[in-house]
């Protein structure tokens, strides 16, 4: 049976599975040696850092991995636009959008 989750309820969800994301991500470039920030467009900051511009600009500058979560913290907005978005505020060279990828590859898979 359906749960007939609401619009927004569901986004609100989908914003927090990507703070999950980016926590992931965090600790696998921090294993590598990558120093990173998480910054999320919902404030919880037990957690990760709110995400401010010039925060952001700030631990670019020191060269750190600035990983984005929660998306835009509004609802409808897909967390590809909020990519594009902070791409646009940080002055991104490059936007990489890994979506249903199997994995990393290191040669062309044939």
């Amino acid at each position: 049976e359906a749960l007939n989750i609401d619009r927004a309820s569901a986004d609100y969800m989908g914003m927090l599975a990507t703070v999950m994301n980016a926590l992931s991500l965090q600790s696998a470039l921090e294993n590598c040696g990558v120093p990173t920030r998480v910054q999320t467009a919902i404030e919880m900051k037990e957690v990760a850092e709110p995400y401010i511009r010039r925060r952001c600009m700030r631990h670019l500058e020191k060269g750190r991995v600035v990983i984005f979560g929660a998306g835009t913290g509004n609802p409808f907005f897909t967390t590809d636009t909020c990519a594009a978005l902070r791409a646009a505020e940080i002055g991104a060279n490059c936007l990489l959008k890994a979506t249903k990828v199997d994995g990393v590859y290191n040669d062309h898979p044939v």
